[in-house]
């Protein structure tokens, strides 16, 4: 299962509750350290070019050139070297995972990157930017202005990337099985809604 969880949505605590109650392994600091140790480079360097890490996306919005997107917004127009291998020995992880154990993969393009493979639940947490900012800010306890700026940040760099790399919009509920607004309803009604497609794709320990 993939969950694409932007800014606000509860992707960090909805993704491995959804794992444990189907029985399946989570998937989330795990790729960063596999990425790091086939590149060669420490964990830490890994992560901030995690697709999920906040500046590792936002440097290619902000440090980069833009050029036009054919399907809407800006592009980077550097080679991005060193993000495109960070992006291919991530593809490379979650093959593996997809073809091996399984479980549920959160972030990373995953819906992208296996959206060919069958049998792998897409699943999108989403909610309006407004909703999502509040949710963050009573989350996190700090001010509205600093989260508003991680928000912002958060949106733009995952956008790029996938758009980057997949030439497509993340947001497009075409993507997935499954799109649920997390601002809305409850994390454990999320979880359980999620939990109830899983199973009827036969997903899930028995």
């Amino acid at each position: 299962m993939t969950v694409s969880a932007p800014f606000g949505c509860g992707g960090a605590e909805i993704a491995p509750a959804i794992a444990e109650v189907l029985g399946l392994p989570f998937h989330d600091r795990v790729i960063p350290a596999q990425v790091a140790g086939r590149l060669g480079v420490p964990v830490a360097e890994a992560e901030a070019n995690d697709e999920t890490i906040t500046r590792g996306l936002w440097r290619l919005v902000s440090s980069l050139g833009t050029m036009p997107d054919p399907v809407g917004g800006v592009l980077p127009t550097s080679s991005l070297p060193d993000e495109r291998a960070y992006r291919q020995q991530t593809e490379r992880v979650l093959g593996e995972i997809a073809a091996g154990p399984g479980g549920v993969v959160l972030g990373r393009a995953a819906a992208m990157v296996l959206r060919d493979r069958p049998g792998v639940l897409h699943v999108r947490l989403d909610g309006s930017p407004e909703r999502r900012l509040a949710a963050a800010v009573a989350h996190s306890g700090r001010p509205e202005a600093e989260v508003r700026r991680d928000r912002d940040a958060a949106d733009a760099g995952r956008v790029a990337y996938v758009r980057h790399f997949y030439r497509t919009d993340p947001a497009e509920a075409r993507h997935y099985h499954l799109v649920v607004d997390s601002t809305v309803l409850p994390h454990d009604t999320v979880v359980g809604l999620v939990v109830t497609a899983a199973r009827a794709l036969g997903i899930g320990a028995t």
